[in-house]
């Protein structure tokens, strides 16, 4: 398959949609040779910050010289950047080869009917991306969990460190209304005697997850427990962070901004601690080097300084509060705010945080099915209508905010990574 018609199967695969369970993943990575028992790995869930976690371990090890496979989900821009070994993503035909021996393999599969449906496009990208990594001889991969964790193809692999970022109220429809059932999926990663590092506070979803790993016998390992401290110390340039283990303190400035980072930080550091104990030492000073060095696109990234361009996902309530902090804390003035969200998201608790923060909200919609339209998200916020813009085309709808801003006041764009996505493809396209 060239590129294109790898692009065009992938698509292809779209239409079946999600499907829970291991069973498809787990009989495909057999055919493939079990890719994933071929080196070292570790898995990061949560409802947010997991993708920000798994680029700091990955970076510290990378760090230390190790050979580091990194798979994350969604991509922004192209599909190459959910698999990368240290800085390099996986080429184009890199990709291609890849997925024609996939394809090879699961029409063999369905033929002899040894799978009974189609894989799902996820499935396929993860068979993917620990099949590139067993090619490619990784030292080590980070894998992130894509969307719950119980059924997750990532679940298939059984690693060394399994990792809890946060729990949050999102994607209800496939893993439940209350933080408690949430919490179930996402504690599934949870495995006998594997650690597992929990940046989730106290609460419901954490009582859960605690009481699973004792259920498994498993080394439960708060980041934010009584025996450890985390501190947050404003300056003039942002934050610097000061984070006690209870093994060692680490004091760090993540390239990463925001208060959130700081905490996705101290996740990634104890969770690097807990891998050197179960695999190789690995060195304080470039554990914060790790975390100082960084760069995870989508995340308040700045793209623009006149005027400030942020680009931010936060697409729930937990990663709008985590950005209308920054806001806040850190821009303190009104922004200019381009917005589009998933229609099966919690559109007005979103609304409800960022919207009173902006002096202008236009609201837009990127080309796919699931998101919702210009018109869906005022139904939801009425009561900030006066100062909310219709403009559907993205393109526009960006060179409204950019008129409107001049050349001092923020444009944060937000709501989705996949609104992120497309103004990256316009800012890379030079069309905007």
């Amino acid at each position: 398959m060239n590129y294109g018609q790898s692009k065009d199967y992938l698509k292809s695969l779209q239409r079946f949609g999600i499907k829970l369970g291991l069973e498809n993943i787990r009989t495909l990575l057999g055919s493939l040779g079990g890719p994933h028992h071929e080196y070292p790995s570790l898995i990061v869930a949560g409802t947010n910050g997991k993708g920000s976690v798994a680029a700091m371990l990955a970076r510290i090890l990378s760090g230390h010289g190790f050979r580091t496979g990194l798979y994350t989900s969604p991509h922004l821009v192209r599909i190459e950047e959910r698999i990368r070994i240290g800085e390099r993503l996986i080429t184009p035909g890199e990709l291609c080869r890849g997925l024609a021996a996939i394809r090879k393999n699961i029409d063999e599969l369905l033929a002899s009917r040894r799978l009974t449906d189609p894989p799902t496009y996820f499935e396929v990208i993860t068979a993917l991306a620990l099949t590139y990594f067993r090619d490619s001889r990784v030292d080590f991969a980070v894998l992130e969990v894509g969307m719950g964790g119980r059924f997750d193809a990532t679940n298939a692999v059984t690693p060394l460190v399994s990792v809890i970022t946060t729990i949050s109220k999102d994607h209800q429809k496939y893993l439940g209304r209350s933080l408690g059932k949430i919490a179930f999926e996402k504690a599934g990663i949870i495995k006998k005697g594997v650690p597992v590092v929990c940046g989730v506070r106290r609460g419901t979803a954490f009582r859960l997850i605690r009481r699973r790993a004792r259920e498994l016998g498993t080394p439960f390992v708060e980041v934010f427990g009584p025996a450890t401290s985390f501190v947050p110390l404003s300056s003039r340039r942002g934050f610097r962070f000061r984070y006690d283990s209870g093994s060692a303190t680490y004091s760090f400035a993540p390239s990463l901004q925001g208060v959130h980072q700081g905490e996705n930080a101290a996740v990634a550091i104890r969770a690097a601690e807990v891998l050197g104990t179960v695999w190789k030492p690995l060195e304080k000073r470039i554990l914060i080097e790790g975390i100082e060095r960084t760069r995870w696109e989508g995340r308040l990234e700045l793209v623009s300084r006149k005027p400030p361009v942020i680009l931010d996902g936060a697409h729930n309530p937990e990663g709008a509060a985590s950005l209308g902090a920054y806001i806040s804390e850190v821009l303190r003035e009104p922004v200019v705010l381009v917005f589009d969200v998933m229609k099966d998201k919690d559109i007005r608790r979103i609304a409800d945080i960022l919207f009173p923060l902006a002096r202008k909200v236009i609201l837009t919609q990127v080309p796919m099915p699931r998101a919702a339209s210009p018109e869906e998200v005022l139904s939801f916020c009425r009561k900030h209508a006066g100062k909310i813009a219709l403009e559907p085309d993205v393109g526009k709808a960006f060179m409204q905010a950019l008129a409107e801003a001049g050349v001092r006041t923020p444009v944060i764009v937000a709501g989705s990574l996949f609104l992120v996505g497309e103004v990256k493809k316009l800012l890379k396209s030079k069309r905007v």
